[in-house]
């Protein structure tokens, strides 16, 4: 079962790291284009702040289950790490089911959301795309963040270790030192 969901998860984290690339490079690009437009010839892109918006919306949400995945979510640990092992275990595998099952809990109520931005036929004031599918990639996110949290609950719960995702174990997730 852990090799099948290692191959899933390897062409998952291929995805959301080439969402992520491509929406970080044209927030970039239509970022430098637009300044471009404004100094040098007095004209900015009429649609380029509400397309980095669409793409902050895409950037914030897959970003945030690629950042459950690898082990980078915030988390907060004052408690967690004067626990014992067996404890920490504890505790982190009932995190992990609670925060998995809120996550997908919160994926119904945006999918709720998306469909009734749909039937109103919202339209973006500028570039006139229907806000739906913008908004579609939150329960995407949400629903890929719930299932790295539900993922490390049955690993927590199958395997020895302490598993923050399916395969970063606790101590192993990098610490970028804030």
């Amino acid at each position: 079962m852990k090799t099948l969901l290692l191959t899933a998860n390897r062409g998952i984290e291929f995805a959301e790291k080439a969402i992520i690339i491509i929406a970080v490079l044209l927030m970039m690009v239509n970022s430098t284009a637009n300044a471009i437009g404004r100094y040098a010839f007095g004209q900015s892109l009429f649609f380029a702040e509400e397309l980095n918006q669409f793409l902050i919306v895409g950037v914030t949400f897959v970003g945030f289950a690629y950042a459950v995945r690898s082990g980078r979510n915030i988390r907060m640990t004052a408690v967690y790490d004067a626990l014992s092992p067996r404890s920490k275990k504890v505790l982190l595998t009932l995190i992990s089911l609670t925060t998995g099952l809120l996550l997908m809990f919160l994926t119904y109520k945006s999918v709720l959301y998306v469909q009734e931005v749909k039937e109103i036929n919202r339209l973006s004031p500028a570039l006139q795309f229907p806000v739906y599918l913008i908004y579609a990639v939150i329960p995407v996110g949400l629903a890929m963040a719930s299932l790295q949290y539900l993922i490390a609950f049955l690993m927590n719960v199958t395997q020895r270790g302490t598993y923050l995702s399916l395969d970063v174990q606790d101590g192993e997730a990098e610490d970028i030192g804030v």
